[in-house]
């Protein structure tokens, strides 16, 4: 795999990983300052506006798309006709999302929620700043599509970094040193996006080289409008399906066997870092090459997934049990780690899917892959009623995981790769993964968990670096630096 790839997914592994640590450290922090009801309300507002990011309508994904494309030929009018059409395009939808959200939040609290009169005033208060922070989002999505479709990604991951320390503590230096209230929190943390996307802003104009702010360019936002209509289309398709599984054990089991659903995927949830890292360095990559040099760079990335995620997997299998048993109790972790250990499976599966998803999004057409997941829909809503139904939280977590693999072999197949050799290297390692959910299952002593868990590993490793020349070399060049280096 190129070298400049690995670097990029490098910087945005470490650009994913810094947030996840910063919240960790912030939540307790935010309960103590805010109360468990003020800090309940404050992330029901920081949802809604994830929900509104609906109103991106896809445009940041493309506009990434429209300006790697524009870069790789050589046109930087063309770059900057699509920034500022996708700027003033967010801009518009934001400002309305923005109107949406003040007065719905407003019906919202006044009717359907149960809180108490003083809580109830001061989201009113908050409404305003709540309000602002949709279009601050919208932009700031179009300054990161813009900087990522140019590949510099450090740029990006740098803003983005500083952006989020200051959301997570701004608000909670505001929460101490002026009031504990809504109103007061949620400023802050519209001031903090305010330097973000103005740091963004900037940075995105340096990118590009842009030196004067122009009018939308209809043309040009037709275009973003096609493209990004099945982005849209497709993400939330995903994002629908993503909380179809808790929503039916819900209704189907009750409110303690979500818990014991949840808990578990929200753990094995947050493997995907290194997924997500690969497929946003992929995206503006396959977008600018062609179609032979895409094709090659996606059968790399899914080589390089297997070697690098299987063996990360069969840790996180062995190792669920015993974490949940020191994290939560063995109560629930007996009810929880059975679960875990197939959604492990599933987010591998998921990781290698979301390769052969940009690969169609950038190379064929992303209205395919769009459609694959609203025909996968319904089937899916049927397996999930009858696993619950026949065999409640497991049956729930198999048919994921068969959603998983099954999408991934419909997106290989209407990608139009040469996808013989990458079924054979998926399915080995795949053989790998299901041993060690019969392994950790069958032997789940601690002493016998660590023993099986390094054998497997080993063959994974063993199994990887003798049939994958590419990463084989990768690694070969891995040594060769670090022997460089202590001759220095």
């Amino acid at each position: 795999m190129d070298k400049g790839i690995l670097k990029n997914v490098s910087i945005n592994f470490i650009g994913l990983i810094l947030p996840t640590f910063v919240s960790l450290v912030t939540v307790p922090a935010y309960i103590h300052a805010l109360g468990v009801e003020r800090y309940g309300v404050v992330s029901l507002v920081w949802t809604l506006i994830g929900y509104f990011g609906i109103l991106d309508l896809g445009m940041s994904m493309a506009a990434q798309n429209h300006i790697s494309k524009a870069l790789a030929s050589g046109n930087a009018d063309e770059s900057a006709r699509v920034f500022w059409s996708a700027f003033w395009l967010n801009l518009g939808t934001g400002i309305v999302g923005g109107l949406l959200i003040y007065f719905g939040a407003f019906i919202y609290t006044a009717y359907f929620t149960k809180v108490s009169a003083a809580m109830q005033h001061e989201v009113y208060l908050a409404l305003p700043w709540l309000a602002l922070a949709i279009p601050l989002a919208n932009v700031s999505w179009v300054f990161a599509g813009a900087i990522n479709g140019a590949e510099r990604f450090g740029v990006f991951n740098t803003n983005q970094t500083i952006g989020t320390f200051l959301f997570q503590l701004l608000p909670l230096a505001a929460a101490w040193w002026i009031a504990p209230n809504l109103q007061t929190v949620l400023a802050a943390a519209v001031v903090a996006r305010l330097v973000a996307a103005v740091m963004l802003g900037h940075a995105s104009i340096k990118v590009l080289g842009i030196r004067r702010i122009d009018p939308p360019q209809w043309g040009t936002a037709k275009g973003l409008f096609n493209f990004g209509g099945w982005m849209l289309i497709a993400s939330t398709t995903s994002m629908i399906a993503d909380t179809l599984d808790r929503v039916m054990l819900g209704a189907g089991m009750g409110a303690k066997f979500v818990t014991y659903y949840t808990v578990p995927q929200n753990l094995v949830t947050r493997l995907n870092m290194l997924p997500n890292a690969l497929v946003r360095t992929l995206f503006p990559r396959l977008s600018a090459v062609g179609r032979d040099h895409a094709d090659t760079l996606a059968r790399q990335s899914l080589e390089f997934l297997n070697g690098v995620f299987t063996p990360v997997g069969i840790v996180a299998i062995f190792a669920l049990a015993p974490f949940l048993t020191l994290w939560v109790g063995s109560d629930l972790a007996a009810h929880s780690a059975p679960v875990g250990r197939v959604l492990v499976i599933s987010v591998w599966l998921v990781g290698q899917a979301s390769v052969t998803r940009i690969l169609i999004q950038s190379q064929v057409n992303p209205a395919r892959a769009a459609f694959a997941g609203l025909v996968e829909m319904p089937f899916f809503v049927g397996g999930l009623w009858y696993g619950i139904h026949h065999f409640g939280l497991i049956g729930a977590a198999v048919v994921v995981a068969t959603r998983a693999l099954v999408d991934y072999g419909v997106l290989l197949y209407l990608s139009a790769i040469r996808m013989r050799a990458i079924v054979l290297d998926m399915l080995a390692h795949l053989a790998f993964l299901l041993a060690s959910l019969f392994l950790a299952q069958a032997w789940p002593g601690l002493g016998e968990s660590i023993g099986m868990c390094a054998v497997v590993v080993l063959l994974n490793v063993a199994w990887s670096l003798t049939m994958t020349p590419g990463l084989r070399a990768l690694v070969r060049d891995l040594f060769v630096r670090l022997n460089a280096r202590k001759t220095v």
